[in-house]
């Protein structure tokens, strides 16, 4: 399943770590790690995970490449949890390795984003329908003032200034014939077990340390997300993104991710809180300071969301 090399019974050879620790493996180059129908769930970097790591249960980790992969029970699922590496060539190589090494039935990431809906507020839960790559562009020549793309270019969005936004080539259907794309879908099924999911949840306004939010948080299914190798902290970007995409957030994995999901067909859903407002902040970019507020309302919504999908039969 997806693309895996089968080769020799000759699989793996685990290394057992003493004491309570999880246990934890090596896989050997090209062997498939765990058979297992599993869902996966990724985020980019430690504090977006962490809160999910601790609730899994019966974890094991697997090493692949430098890169631990940990199985176990997560709201009663079989899950694998990875953390993909923060920018989009990062989760496009933690994906597809991901989808070689374990049979994955959906593919789920948890994280945190900017804010680029002026109707949402920090700590607000995003769930978009569909995901987009912004910086995927032509960076265009200046004559006398104005920017001007080659004439054969695919421009089919405003411009940013030199940055004219472009479709990818994706390469599936006819062998070597490519399709230009510029949205990758979530699934349609995911986005309604998390519409039904979204009422439910009771989201943290306030900070351990006693830092609070304005605003009551909330949970919003639907719309679009954007991505991109750039950590956006610009009120000019932000209202561009917000015009020309009607972007409710942007980040800097879930296109990447959502679009090898596509090639390798897994449903694919992504939860992103916001922990800042992409340079609308009314001081400075807020992101460290709600970080674990907002890493911890996406895996609230996550593991009430895989707790409501139906069981393996």
């Amino acid at each position: 399943m997806h693309g895996w090399v089968l080769r020799s019974a000759a699989v793996l050879a685990f290394l057992v770590l003493a004491g309570p620790a999880p246990r934890a493996a090596a896989a050997t180059a090209g062997v498939v790690a765990d058979a297992t129908p599993r869902i996966a769930v990724m985020s980019a970097f430690e504090p977006e995970l962490e809160r999910l790591l601790a609730l899994t249960e019966d974890r094991r980790t697997v090493t692949v490449n430098g890169i631990g992969f940990t199985t176990g029970r997560l709201a009663g699922r079989p899950v694998v949890l990875v953390l993909s590496g923060i920018s989009m060539v990062n989760a496009a190589m933690t994906t597809q390795l991901l989808l070689d090494r374990f049979s994955v039935r959906s593919l789920v990431f948890s994280g945190v984003a900017g804010g680029i809906d002026p109707a949402l507020n920090v700590g607000d839960v995003t769930v978009p329908a569909r995901w987009g790559q912004f910086l995927e562009s032509y960076v265009a020549r200046e004559d006398a003032g104005k920017y001007a793309p080659p004439s054969w270019a695919t421009t089919p969005f405003p411009n940013f200034g030199m940055f004219f936004p472009t479709p990818v080539t994706v390469r599936a259907g006819t062998p070597g014939k490519g399709e230009k794309r510029f949205w990758f879908e979530a699934s349609a099924t995911l986005l309604e077990t998390a519409s039904r999911v979204a009422p439910t949840v009771a989201l943290d306004r306030c900070t351990a340390d006693g830092q609070c939010l304005e605003h009551a948080p909330r949970v919003v299914v639907g719309g679009n997300g954007v991505s991109g190798p750039a950590f956006v902290d610009n009120a000019g970007l932000r209202d561009y993104l917000a015009a020309t995409f009607q972007a409710r957030a942007t980040d800097m994995e879930s296109a990447a991710v959502a679009m090898v999901a596509q090639q390798n067909g897994v449903p694919f859903i992504a939860f992103r809180s916001l922990s800042d407002l992409a340079g609308a902040d009314p001081d400075e970019n807020r992101m460290y300071r709600f970080l674990a507020l907002a890493a911890g309302n996406s895996a609230k919504v996550v593991v009430a969301f895989l707790g409501a999908l139906p069981a393996e039969p």
